[in-house]
């Protein structure tokens, strides 16, 4: 990386900078973070990037077979990476379990269907009759006051075209915000709720149970990564609400804009699955967005999330 350089940004005409993500021109942040991570080094296992700021695909390991050394160079990997890709793994549910559990306890979804033998494993088997709806951009369980850390999802069956998913890095998002957006963030508390997602699907019975269960979560709307200190933009259009203290055309019109962060493709990477293929996401830092390509096609797979901390 080359102090010298000149931030290419700093010729785009004023007129221009007022589309936000949709900015025109390279990223000078993109380009640092991506020679910063070409320059890791790793001893035991084999990372190779797939974009220039997000997700790598790891050889030589088995989730199910980590001696304590090659786990730390797999979690260094995936805190750098925010999203790590495994092929061919020999994995059953109880050994993708046992994975996700060196990274803490196991959360049980309050609303999605669990495999019939693990309440904690997530079961989504999508075919002509069960279409997909979790192709938009969002960030898991952000609506519960202590959201997850990161899931890991195993592909039991991929459809022969498509079914890929997408992953957003949220701190890429942050750093290439205008300075001005990113004081007016400072401080700033936004509202998660999971009613206008998960809580359609209920009746007002079931809502009003739900609700006292899970009150609508307060996060910073840019919060800190508690293992790197990185900041990171946290909120989504599925699940934020608003942003407290703010009059709603304001708050909906400056969440909009931050929502759009996600969709710029500078900041993400895309993975296809294979049966046996293994993603896990540091939900803290990442959004996803499961693409809805294949229908009727059959897409079955397996999710372990792992509770993680309340963002500050």
């Amino acid at each position: 990386m080359s102090e010298a350089a000149p931030d290419p940004t700093s010729a785009i005409p004023d007129g221009l900078r007022r589309f936000g993500a949709l900015q025109p021109g390279p990223r000078a942040h993109v380009r640092d973070e991506s020679a910063r991570l070409a320059a890791l080094r790793f001893e035991r296992i084999r990372v190779t990037p797939v974009s220039p700021t997000i997700g790598a695909e790891i050889q030589g390991a088995q989730i199910a077979q980590l001696d304590d050394a090659s786990f730390e160079e797999l979690h260094r990997a995936w805190l750098e990476y925010k999203v790590i890709f495994l092929r061919d793994q020999e994995c059953t549910a109880d050994q993708q379990m046992a994975f996700a559990r060196r990274f803490g306890a196991l959360e049980v979804h309050p609303f999605l269907p669990a495999n019939a033998s693990h309440d904690e494993i997530i079961r989504f088997e999508k075919s002509e009759g069960v279409a997909g709806y979790e192709n938009l951009w969002h960030s898991d369980v952000s609506w519960r006051e202590v959201p997850s850390l990161g899931s890991v999802l195993r592909c039991i069956e991929a459809p022969p075209r498509g079914g890929d998913t997408l992953f957003v890095d949220m701190i890429a998002a942050y750093e290439g915000l205008p300075e001005a957006v990113r004081e007016r963030l400072q401080g700033a508390v936004a509202v998660h709720d999971f009613m206008h997602s998960f809580g359609l699907a209920l009746d007002e019975a079931q809502r009003e149970e739900k609700r006292k269960e899970f009150p609508p979560a307060r996060h910073p709307v840019v919060r800190t990564h508690p293992e790197t200190g990185r900041k990171i933009l946290y909120v989504n259009a599925v699940f934020t609400s608003h942003i407290e203290g703010m009059p709603r055309e304001e708050s909906d019109a400056l969440l909009d804009f931050l929502y759009r962060q996600a969709t710029v493709p500078e900041y993400q990477c895309r993975f296809h699955w294979e049966p046996g293929s293994v993603a896990f996401w540091d939900n803290r830092a990442v959004q996803h967005y499961a693409s809805n390509d294949y229908w009727p096609d059959r897409r079955v797979m397996e999710r372990v999330t792992v509770i993680g901390d309340r963002p500050a």
